[in-house]
This record gives C-alpha cells, sequence and structure tokens, in this order.
C-alpha cells in the first residue's frame, strides 16, 4: 500500500509542493519545515515531539546521524512493564508506535526522471532499483515525493536481503530472496519444523495446499521433499511476485504452482496435506508491513481452522505451525486454540516443537523478554474428527 497525498512547505520564502509517499500508511506531519546539516538533533527532537516533519536538504550522511540521534533520544525513556504480560505488551507497541512516528519525521526529497528515482542530496545512494521493487516502475513523467528516512532506508535494506537472499538449512543452504513488505525466513525454526515433518510424517506425495506462502520457502521444501505438486496461495501482490521468484530459482516451479486465493484455493479439491503458517500474534497491524506478524481477531488463524476440515482428503493432516508467544502474553489461551481445533472439527494428531534460535530471545534488555524465552514454536498436526 502506498499512501500518496500533496505536501506543502514554506522554504527560503518560496512555497513548495510534493507528493507524500508512505508505504505504513503514516499521516503527513501537521507542519513541514526545511532543515539542513547546522540543525542540532536537540532542536530536531524538540521540532518532530511538536509535530513537525523536517524536510532534509543537507547531506544524506548527516541525516543517517541524525535519525540515529533521534532514535537514542526516544529510548531514552522505554516502556516500563504492566502488572502483567498482557499490558507489557500493549505498552511495548505503544512505545514502538511513538517510536516509529517520530522517527518518521525526518523526511527526504524522491524524485524521478529518466533514470528513474532518486534523492536529490550530497552523498546520497543510489536508490532506483530498491525504490522500483518496492513502489513498482518510476512514473513516465517527473515527480517529486517526500518520503521518511526511516522508510527509504528500509526500501534499501529489503533491496540487500532480496539480492544476498537467506540462506535456508532445509533447502540445503540454498537461498530465500525475499522482497519488501515480505517477511523474511530469519525465523527459520518453523521452515525446520515442517522439513522435519515432511522427512518423519509426510501423509502423502501426491498434492500439499501451502496457505500464505509468502517468500514461498515452504512450498519448496515440501517439493524439495518430494511433493509431486504443490498449490501456494497468497493475497498479498509483493509476495505473490515473491514466491514466484524463488520457485523460479530454486527450479521448483515444475512442482509449485503459486495462486492468488484468500486462504484456500479455489475449486474445492481436496489435499492429503495443508500446511498453514499465519501471523502468530493476535492484534491489530499498525502498518501492512506487520500483516506477517499481527493476525487481527485471529482472522486467518480461524479461517484456516474453520475451512480445513472441508478441504482435507480422507486420511489427510492439516500442519498449523504456530509459537505460543500469545500465550506467554496473555493474548490468548492454550485451552482457547484447542477449542477452536475441536469446534472446527478437527483432532489433534500429534505436535513437534522447537525453540526459537532468533536474537530476540537473548535479549534481556527487550521489555518482552520473559515471554520470548518461554516461546515454542509447535508444528500441529490436524486431523478430521470421526
Amino acid at each position: 500500500m502506498t499512501t500518496q497525498q500533496p505536501a506543502r512547505w514554506t522554504e527560503d520564502g518560496r512555497e513548495h509542493s510534493a507528493h507524500w509517499r508512505s508505504e505504513s500508511g503514516a499521516r503527513l506531519p501537521a507542519r513541514l519545515a526545511p532543515a539542513d546539516d547546522r540543525l542540532s538533533a536537540d532542536r530536531a527532537f524538540k521540532l518532530v515531539c511538536e509535530g513537525t516533519g523536517l524536510v532534509w536538504r543537507g547531506d544524506f550522511h548527516q541525516a543517517r546521524q541524525l535519525l540515529q540521534a533521534l532514535a537514542r533520544r526516544v529510548e531514552r525513556k522505554p516502556p516500563k512493564p504492566g502488572a502483567e504480560p498482557r499490558e507489557t505488551f500493549h505498552r511495548a507497541r505503544q512505545w514502538q508506535s511513538r517510536r516509529a512516528g517520530l522517527l518518521g519525521m525526518l523526511l527526504v526529497p524522491l524524485e524521478t526522471g529518466p533514470e528513474g528515482y532518486a534523492v536529490p542530496l550530497r552523498r546520497a545512494p543510489a536508490v532506483h532499483e530498491a525504490c522500483a521493487q518496492a513502489y513498482g516502475p518510476a512514473p513516465a513523467g517527473a515527480e517529486r515525493s517526500l518520503v521518511a528516512l526511516r522508510e527509504l532506508d528500509a526500501v534499501l535494506s529489503a533491496h540487500q536481503w532480496q539480492l544476498r537472499g537467506v540462506a535456508v538449512p532445509a533447502l540445503g543452504g540454498e537461498r530465500i530472496h525475499p522482497r519488501y513488505g515480505v517477511f523474511s525466513p530469519v525465523r527459520g525454526e518453523y521452515v525446520d519444523l515442517v522439513a522435519r515433518a515432511a522427512d518423519e510424517q509426510l501423509p502423502s506425495r501426491e498434492l500439499a495446499f501451502d496457505i500464505g506462502t509468502g517468500t514461498g520457502v515452504l512450498s519448496a521444501v515440501l517439493a524439495r521433499r518430494g511433493v509431486a505438486r504443490v498449490v501456494a496461495t497468497e493475497t498479498d501482490e509483493r509476495a505473490l511476485d515473491c514466491a514466484r521468484e524463488n520457485v523460479s530459482r530454486l527450479r521448483v516451479d515444475d512442482a509449485v504452482e503459486v495462486v492468488s486465493a484468500d486462504l484456500f484455493p479455489p475449486g474445492g479439491t481436496r489435499a492429503p496435506l495443508v500446511v498453514c503458517n499465519p501471523p502468530w500474534v493476535p492484534a491489530k497491524p499498525s502498518a501492512p508491513v506487520e500483516r506477517a506478524v499481527y493476525d487481527h481477531g485471529s482472522r486467518m488463524l480461524h479461517g484456516f481452522l474453520d475451512g480445513l476440515a472441508e478441504r482435507l482428503a480422507p486420511g489427510g493432516e492439516g500442519w498449523l505451525v504456530l509459537s505460543d508467544l500469545a500465550e506467554h502474553l496473555g493474548l490468548r489461551t492454550r485451552e482457547e486454540l484447542l477449542d477452536r481445533i475441536a469446534s472446527s472439527g478437527l483432532r489433534v494428531l500429534g505436535r513437534l516443537d522447537a525453540r526459537p534460535r532468533h536474537p530476540k530471545a537473548a535479549d534481556a534488555g527487550d521489555p518482552l523478554h520473559a515471554a520470548r524465552d518461554a516461546e515454542v514454536t509447535s508444528l500441529w498436526r490436524l486431523g478430521v474428527q470421526g
């Protein structure tokens, strides 16, 4: 999603305008003012706290240093723990939202022309390829936009991830190449669980559905384990393109078909295996890029469970890959999950567990450290009752 609206400010006694661009859906700051290398970090922090967006006109590297200085000032007051994990979680999210809002007030110009996207600042990096991947092809005519430096840095970083890729042990060390806005398989335990289950308990090698495929990594793992046909579904356009690119890179596109569908593939076909790795935390995303982490109202989880029995072939299995982080945060109980499985006409056939290996699990300074330290990711093997 790209939000664009007119942005206007006064500079050197003249009126200036540009499009406001935000992939996160952030609002245009109420006030805009030009800023350059002469602006102190303390003054900049005061201005952004007052709601003034800073249109940067100085050196690009200086802008990045100012962004780091603003981050340090925000982080002087970390979120306080609540009386219970649920309250701590909501306080941490509010703090993260405030942090993102303040840091998103430092803006840089983004222009398009014959050479594509460019940032017209001293020592600015080449941004055309990264922006074209994130925003789409540059408009044919000249256009000036404003974008938060924080977002532009995320676009540039994501492009590097896409170029380098992420090594996946379950694929023999071959790489998955995520795109901007598509969840990267850096948390490898969920991929390893599917690989382990496929090695030990694959119910059929005929057909599998991969619900909400993202980068396509689980479809590739199943295809490499000998599943003859995998239908991978996704609704996000970036993820659809990303998954198709990855299955082609990995040379499994003869086995994997990536289709645009909300949850299950159209047509009513039943499969011996249906795999789903939904977002793990039942909370409302504050930006589109958070939809891979937060499942508002457990929509995807409940939709998968409620529809699974009708889409499983006789004797088939549904593999639900889910962290119990929400349970440790007080956002969902184990009893609620088991009740939903049962009310959907399903039964638990077995479960495989894995402990997380990501850096946050060992970060004692994280306000959610206690919950992350206790977290377990599970692959629930589900079958139809009766």
